[in-house]
């Protein structure tokens, strides 16, 4: 148990401050080929962030933990809303350009009801995961596109801090990066898979929750830092695009490996939280509060939003563990 722990312990660790260095690394290298700042941010930074759950999922589906991948997958999502933007908001209220952010959040809304459907039947087949991976493509090319046209995205892009490293340095922090993810990976799932046989709980729930949160601490780092300078579009747009990319990378990818079935809680429970969770975002942004100083067009989000989100995110627990 001791040595299970700690597995997973120094594997956190580790995919933490190598996801860190992947981000600079290929930040770097995009940065010396003359990409812009938004481009980076919204492709290199924010799948980046992703990284950790990508590698976990590729790792535990070869494994044969493939529900663990996909507990990981939802469980990130819950955890980017309920803990990661909760504990944003309570820190540090934002003031949202809705506009910039709108039409982001019903691409978001669309891809959990698609989820949904591809989870009906509580199984994931490798058709249905090369569905989820085609129609991520499609979304981050017009994200993109849409998202380059906007001027308040561009200045705070612009203003978000990037590293410039030589290009040797660069290619070498970004592949130690690289491989450093790789072997984390694998501790940690060694380590989330012998714990969960050693208390006799499922490698779901595991998923749903030490590895959920693990692997979402850099999305909570960057959102925190990009709310604390003012740039809350980035700030909302880094757990739009992270949950995005969970839903359609990381919990595509067990399917692709292999057929999953899944066990009936994920449908019944897991996946209701996250769309709970994903709507209540959502009319945040669309409807939230409002300062009376607030320009038009603009939702505060203040912390009685942050600490709704945070006391939903304990509820879930809760559940998960009674």
């Amino acid at each position: 148990m001791l040595i299970a722990a700690a597995a997973i312990i120094a594997g956190f660790a580790i995919l933490i401050w190598s996801a860190d260095m992947f981000i600079i690394g290929a930040a770097a290298i995009a940065r010396n080929m003359g990409m812009s700042p938004i481009i980076i941010g919204m492709t290199i930074v924010s799948i980046g962030t992703s990284a950790p759950e990508v590698l976990v999922s590729l790792t535990a589906a070869f494994s044969g933990a493939g529900e663990l991948a996909i507990g990981n997958a939802i469980g990130s999502n819950i955890a980017n809303i309920g803990l990661v933007m909760g504990i944003t908001v309570m820190i540090t209220p934002l003031l949202v350009l809705q506009r910039s952010i709108k039409r982001e959040l019903l691409i978001l809304l669309g891809v959990t009801a698609l989820a949904g459907l591809m989870l009906a039947d509580n199984s994931l087949s490798a058709p249905e995961g090369w569905l989820l991976i085609g129609v991520l493509v499609v979304a981050m090319a017009y994200i993109m596109r849409d998202q380059t046209k906007d001027s308040t995205l561009q200045l705070e892009s612009e203003e978000e801090p990037l590293t410039e490293l030589p290009v040797g340095r660069a290619w070498l922090t970004f592949s130690a990066g690289l491989l450093l993810l790789i072997g984390s990976s694998h501790l940690l799932v060694w380590g989330a898979v012998a714990t969960a046989q050693l208390l006799g709980v499922s490698e779901l729930v595991i998923g749903l929750t030490v590895i959920a949160i693990g692997t979402s601490l850099p999305e909570l780092a960057a959102t925190v830092a990009s709310a604390r300078r003012g740039h809350t579009e980035i700030a909302i747009g880094n757990i739009i695009g992270s949950n995005l990319f969970n839903l359609l990378a990381v919990m595509a990818i067990p399917g692709i490996v292999s057929t999953q079935a899944l066990s009936p809680e994920v449908l019944n429970r897991d996946y209701p939280a996250m769309t709970l969770l994903t709507i209540l975002l959502a009319t945040a942004v669309y409807v939230g509060g409002k300062r009376k100083a607030a320009p038009p067009g603009y939702a505060y989000l203040g912390r009685t939003v942050g600490v709704l989100f945070a006391t939903f995110y304990a509820l879930y627990y809760y559940l998960l563990y009674n």
